[in-house]
């Protein structure tokens, strides 16, 4: 069971570049009968190794901004430390439904995005999505960032901010950074989803060897084949990503969360 689920979550991370933990944890919590708390830990080590797996793979084909990623990265490191003092301090009712409403949020954006038309003054972009003015440029030329100190400072909200929402809810924070690389800058799905990768690697990884340091005894002999079948899902799901249309990969996910989500919300008021 930990292998398929495992596969499970791999193939939606290497798929969307998002939702890995987010899926990973409610899986945990339904399959081995875990609370939020216990399944965290665990989700994270799958995510970590999945997600790394995942960016050596993008990084090949040119897809990971990665100027942008390590910086996200380290306001993540630097903030999750944050989100986890949070969550001790939070029953475990309270942390579940913010959970589930994060997912619902975040798929409510994402298919939001999925729907955007042309507007007037809108750039065509390399998917076929048009979208506004934005904040973050491109060089056309090269297809990386031009970093100006607008960008540095937006880029850097995004990182902090994914950290802290992946300290509290044990995640890796896929789920805010591809709507927000979406929203703030005109990097195609792919590439959004390629970046978020390496974020969610230099996240999750972090907060993985801050629990090891800290004495957590994770549970090996689940979390090993769990791990291992998230590698396996990711491989299988950067190998169909490009092949299917970005607003459908947004679409489909957004669906799963709403889905999740609810079967949280009633798992936790019941």
């Amino acid at each position: 069971m930990a292998i398929a689920l495992g596969v499970l979550v791999g193939l939606v991370l290497g798929l969307t570049g998002a939702g890995g933990g987010i899926l990973a944890v409610p899986l945990l919590m339904a399959g081995a009968g875990w609370t939020l708390p216990q399944a965290a830990p665990v989700a994270l080590i799958a995510v970590s190794l999945a997600a790394t797996l995942g960016t050596y793979i993008a990084f090949q084909r040119g897809w990971v901004r990665y100027r942008a990623a390590l910086l996200m990265g380290a306001m993540g490191a630097a903030t999750a430390p944050l989100g986890i003092l949070l969550a001790a301090h939070l029953p475990l009712k309270t942390l579940t439904l913010i959970f589930a409403g994060a997912m619902l949020i975040a798929a409510g954006r994402l298919w939001w995005q999925s729907l955007e038309k042309f507007v007037e003054g809108s750039t065509l972009l390399e998917d076929g999505r048009f979208a506004r003015e934005q904040i973050v440029r491109l060089n056309p030329e090269t297809g990386r960032i031009v970093w100006t100190l607008p960008t540095l400072l937006l880029v850097s909200a995004i990182g902090a901010f994914t950290g802290v929402v992946a300290g509290t809810l044990g995640v890796g924070g896929g789920f805010i950074l591809v709507p927000a690389l979406r929203s703030a800058t005109p990097l195609t799905m792919h590439s959004a989803v390629a970046t978020s990768l390496m974020v969610i690697a230099l996240i999750s990884g972090s907060t993985v060897v801050g629990a090891l340091i800290s004495g957590y005894d994770y549970p090996w002999l689940f979390a090993a084949p769990f791990a291992g079948g998230a590698m396996a899902g990711m491989l299988a799901g950067r190998a169909i990503a490009p092949r299917i249309a970005g607003p459908r990969l947004q679409q489909g996910f957004a669906l799963l969360m709403v889905l999740i989500a609810i079967g949280l919300i009633f798992k936790t008021s019941s």
